[in-house]
């Protein structure tokens, strides 16, 4: 019956307002077989009946809509009023995924969205993760689970076998005194952790370096891409920063820890720059980059779905270093989305300046939603074109 369930509730699920296509979907086998670990350790008597469940990196809501319908560890809500279900997810086209998801399936009133730390994790019994990609990510949430959760606080963290590493066991093991690979089932795999290890007094991120090519202080939480690092096509894009026009308001977009919303700044003293992710964690990192190196009267930080919320023609000026990934697949989708916002968000005459890995094609879209697009440079890996946002 469970399976059956679930198939209903799979079925029904969408990615909305993140990238939609036939080749993506909203969720995955991991998201099945950690709801299927999770009921079995109930049935088997393995978890504290009525304990507190707490979801991390729940895509678009597949674990948590999946706990609210099956009734895992749903008692601690019964009476208090309480959400069944914590949950954070970093990316804000999740949450409002998972909203959307709970509202179309009658389900919005059993969980709540929350930070990643005590709030979601104090008291909580059981905790299902979807292990992120990065290592770094990896270890702020087993810190945090270790350091909030309860003592006998079972974790369950769940992924695709080809994208699970033995480095994964290492830092949970850094957290916890048992690490159980469980039997792969569909190419997904859970590793199961327990009795959690006593954690140093402060949290290990974010983390903090000086950047001795920039003469710049980057701040990164765990989730965010490339860490306190300058990646290569960033680093490329910064080669043009004196070529860029002076900008009333600039906007990084796609912000990681800041770095070009910092850089640009710094050489524009006279301009306000936004530096805007849809991660939670990226924002984080932005803001403590900017406030690192003096800018933080002068960089705002915002969290969203692709300036969603910034008025039309607000900008004069966008840089964009664009995403090639969605999750495991190679798709221009998500590029895409940013560009056309670009348009929406830039002023006439406004500039929208792109770095982007050459074999990605953007220059047909950009001239088509943005304007008159000119090649600035190019190298074996990275082309850097500006864009002129047609009135």
């Amino acid at each position: 019956m469970a399976d059956t369930n679930l198939d209903s509730l799979f079925a029904r699920l969408r990615r909305f307002p993140d990238v939609e296509a036939a080749n993506l979907q909203a969720w995955d086998a991991t998201d099945r077989l950690l709801l299927d670990t999770a009921l079995e350790m109930q049935a088997a008597g393995l978890l504290q009946p009525g304990g507190r469940l707490a979801v991390v990196g729940d895509r678009y809501g597949a674990v948590t809509l999946g706990a609210l319908m099956l009734g895992l560890l749903t008692l601690d809500s019964v009476g208090t009023g309480a959400p069944a279900v914590r949950v954070h997810q970093d990316l804000i086209t999740g949450e409002r995924a998972l909203r959307a998801n709970a509202e179309a399936l009658a389900l919005e009133a059993g969980f709540e969205q929350l930070p990643l730390g005590a709030r979601l994790l104090e008291g909580a019994s059981l905790v299902v993760l979807q292990l992120p990609r990065s290592l770094a990510e990896l270890e702020e949430i087993a810190d945090a689970v270790a350091r909030y959760a309860a003592p006998d606080v079972v974790l369950l963290a769940g992924g695709r076998v080809k994208h699970m590493s033995l480095g994964m066991n290492a830092v949970l093991a850094r957290y916890f005194e048992d690490v159980q690979p469980q039997l792969a089932r569909q190419k997904s795999r859970v590793l199961l952790a327990r009795r959690p290890k006593p954690v140093a007094d402060a949290p290990p991120f974010p983390v903090t370096e000086v950047n001795e090519e920039l003469g710049l202080t980057v701040c990164a939480r765990g989730a965010v891409f490339a860490g306190t690092g300058l990646d290569i096509g960033t680093r490329f894009l910064l080669d043009f920063l004196p070529r860029m026009p002076h900008a009333a308001h600039a906007v990084d977009l796609g912000c990681g820890t800041g770095i070009l919303a910092a850089m640009y700044a710094r050489a524009n003293p006279g301009a306000r720059v936004t530096a805007t992710d849809r991660s939670a964690a990226a924002v984080d990192s932005a803001l403590a980059t900017a406030r690192a190196n003096g800018l933080e009267d002068r960089i705002d930080v915002l969290q969203d779905d692709a300036m969603s919320s910034l008025p039309a023609g607000s900008a004069d000026l966008i840089l964009l270093n664009p995403p090639f990934h969605l999750e495991a697949a190679v798709h221009s989708g998500a590029g895409i989305k940013l560009i056309e916002a670009a348009g929406r968000v830039l002023a006439p005459g406004g500039e929208l300046w792109t770095v982007f890995n050459s074999h990605l094609h953007y220059r047909p879209a950009l001239e088509r939603l943005i304007g008159p697009t000119r090649e600035v440079g190019r190298n074996p890996k990275f082309t850097v074109t500006a864009s002129t946002r047609r009135p």
